[in-house]
């Protein structure tokens, strides 16, 4: 098992759970729209959250979803943005609401 992290607005997360499945991939774009959905390593989130969400205040804005991998069903796989870049998490389908073991407010522990 491998623990993803994954950042997003708390509404957005929380209008997911009726349905079962998140299907966002990253600020402002869906799984439709950009095909998977980004994820990070724990020494990855920081550099993330810093270049998507720079300009949100307040713990209660965001949330840091921690994802069992092993409950995804979805290919994941580590890519990189450009040829020889670091590689990031990405999830090739929605991801279950049960693979999402914690939910932690953006500025917890990690």
């Amino acid at each position: 098992m491998t623990e993803l992290l994954h950042i997003t607005e708390r509404a957005l997360w929380d209008a997911a759970q009726p349905s079962g499945a998140y299907e966002m991939s990253t600020r402002g774009k869906t799984l439709a729209e950009e095909g998977f959905i980004h994820c990070s390593l724990a020494d990855q989130l920081q550099r993330v959250a810093d270049f998507l969400y720079g300009g949100y205040k307040g713990p209660d804005e965001l949330v840091v979803l921690v994802i069992d991998s092993a409950r995804v069903p979805s290919p994941i796989r580590f890519e990189a943005p450009e040829p020889g870049g670091e590689e990031f998490p990405h999830i090739y389908g929605p991801l279950p609401v049960d693979a999402v073991t914690e939910v932690r407010g953006w500025g917890a522990p990690a």
